[in-house]
Formats: C-alpha cells, sequence, structure tokens
C-alpha cells in the first residue's frame, strides 16, 4: 500500500495560529495546543475588556462633569445637571459633555444657564 500524505489544510490552520501567538511567551508561542488554549483565552479577555473600556471612560467623562460642576459651583449635583439637561432637550452626550468641561469651561457656564431658565 502506498503512504498518503496529508493535505495542506492543517498546516494552514496551524500556520494561521502561529502568526496570531507568535507575540506570547514561552510554550504559549511553540506548542500548538497551548497557543490554542492561548488564544482562546485571549478572545475572550479582548471580547470582555472592551465592554469595560466602554465603563471606564464613561465613568471618567462623569467624574471630570461632577468636578467642574462642583468647582464651578454650576449646579449642585452632576444628577440635578444631567436631569435638567434631559428635561430642556439639550441631548449632549457625556463625552462631549466632558470635552466641554475639560478645554471651554464657559461654555458649560452658558450650557448651565440654558438649563436653569
Amino acid at each position: 500500500m502506498t503512504r498518503i500524505k496529508r493535505g495542506y489544510i492543517a498546516r494552514r490552520r496551524r500556520t494561521k495560529l502561529r502568526l496570531f501567538a507568535s507575540s506570547f511567551q514561552g510554550a504559549h508561542s511553540r506548542l500548538t495546543r497551548t497557543m490554542t488554549q492561548q488564544r482562546i483565552r485571549a478572545l475572550v479577555s479582548a471580547r470582555r475588556d472592551r465592554g469595560k473600556r466602554k465603563r471606564d471612560f464613561r465613568r471618567l467623562w462623569i467624574t471630570r462633569i461632577n468636578a467642574v460642576i462642583h468647582e464651578t459651583e454650576v449646579f449642585y449635583s452632576y444628577n440635578r445637571f444631567i436631569h435638567n439637561l434631559y428635561k430642556k432637550q439639550l441631548l449632549l452626550n457625556r463625552k462631549i459633555l466632558a470635552q466641554i468641561a475639560l478645554l471651554n469651561r464657559s461654555c458649560l457656564y452658558t450650557i448651565s444657564n440654558e438649563i436653569k431658565k
């Protein structure tokens, strides 16, 4: 019986895996089984941390807005400020408000005066 050589599909799959795991350390970049496991772990962490990054940035924006509000005494609480924004239908998201608070405080003061009317 003649010898049958395996095809190229498995080799191509492992090559793709090696390219993905090339930056890992030790056996995680050399052994196929551990490479596969580390790849799964890396992708799980990446997915989890994408959501975490969104939460972290939202917390940062809220903290910045709150700090400027308390410093300039525009409003007595962040909570009231956001509530009144929605009541007046000034739909500015927290990211934009945080940028305004950092870069142009007089503009934030103007916004707060519009809300109070």
